[in-house]
């Protein structure tokens, strides 16, 4: 196994890995954004009010993306196993 082989298996590893929390990050970032405003707009300061939303966000999104998030994740494993005899060969 080589150097360069190594850094090929994390370089397909870091991609599966923001392909798979990217959905997560830009949800979350996107409803703390109107949370944010909403609670500039109004004044409120409670600090439910932004955990609450933001929670609810990552179950919906669980629920749409899970099956594709799954999907992502078992085709890398699978692929990472059936390489293993021509790393170590």
């Amino acid at each position: 196994m080589t150097p360069a082989t190594i850094a090929e298996i994390g370089q397909q590893a870091m991609i599966v890995t923001a392909q798979l929390c990217g959905p997560f990050l830009l949800a979350i970032l996107l409803a703390g954004l109107v949370i944010a405003i909403f609670q500039a707009a109004t004044q409120i300061n409670e600090m439910t009010l932004s955990f609450v939303p933001k929670l609810i966000v990552v179950g919906v999104l669980l629920l749409v993306a899970g099956h594709w998030m799954l999907g992502a994740l078992i085709r890398y494993t699978e692929d990472l196993i059936r390489s293993i005899p021509e790393l170590i060969g």
